[in-house]
């Protein structure tokens, strides 16, 4: 058998070469993976063994919510239109409200007016929230009817229209325009606890898409004392 030339540390030749090719190997891959850390930190990635999840896509407001049974359970009792607020736009949803006459003069209106803040004002049923569906109307907002030298059809709110969340006040115009017991006008004529002439509110397709139009503050036309909305 044929051994290698002995060296001068008393290996052979062929052992010792044997040994230098297999680290050679070794110490390619280990410059390869630095060099390749080297290169990840410099364009801000920072390298990981670790699979990361990056989550599904974001769920999206189906703003369908089932109106369940149509028929209100007590004689009293009817469904109304009311508009709330779903992905930045308004939606009608039908509630159950106390029942009145239809009859869209007098005091029937200002009950119908204040049956339907009342709706407005709750929060969303388990339905309408898991459908994206809220609502901007502020708890404490009150209605009343007209002052002596308002519109038969104004409604008086415990504070300014222009001093509402512009969701709001679109929610309250599409909500009482809509209504029967106001005439179903497609427009409310609201003013607010001062002395500032009503304003008419029409509740165009313009206003369902984009509630946020009331900030913008030409929305809305003054409507002068003894007349009505038409």
């Amino acid at each position: 058998m044929r051994h290698g030339l002995p060296t001068a540390d008393g290996h052979g030749q062929g052992r010792g070469r044997g040994r230098g090719d297999a680290r050679r190997p070794a110490a390619s891959v280990a410059v390869l993976a630095g060099a390749l850390a080297l290169t990840l930190a410099g364009c801000g990635i920072r390298g990981t063994s670790i699979p990361v999840d990056a989550g599904g896509a974001p769920a999206r407001s189906s703003c369908k919510a089932a109106d369940g049974d149509k028929t209100p359970d007590r004689p009293d009792e009817e469904r109304a239109t009311v508009y709330l607020v779903c992905s930045s736009a308004l939606i009608p949803v039908q509630r159950t409200v106390a029942r009145t006459t239809g009859s869209p003069s007098g005091a029937e209106r200002l009950r119908a007016a204040r049956y339907l803040i009342g709706a407005l004002q709750q929060p969303p049923t388990p339905a309408e929230e898991e459908a994206g569906f809220s609502t901007a109307v502020p708890d404490d907002l009150k209605v009343d009817g007209p002052r002596a030298d308002d519109p038969d059809d104004t409604l008086r709110l415990s504070s300014s229209p222009d001093d509402l969340p512009s969701f709001a006040l679109a929610q309250l115009a599409c909500t009482y325009g809509a209504a029967p017991a106001l005439g179903r006008t497609h427009a409310a004529v609201l003013g607010g606890p001062d002395d500032a002439t009503p304003r008419r509110y029409p509740c165009s397709a313009e206003v369902r898409t984009h509630p946020d139009m009331a900030q913008n503050g030409d929305w809305g036309v003054a409507v002068p004392g003894g007349e009505g909305a038409g």
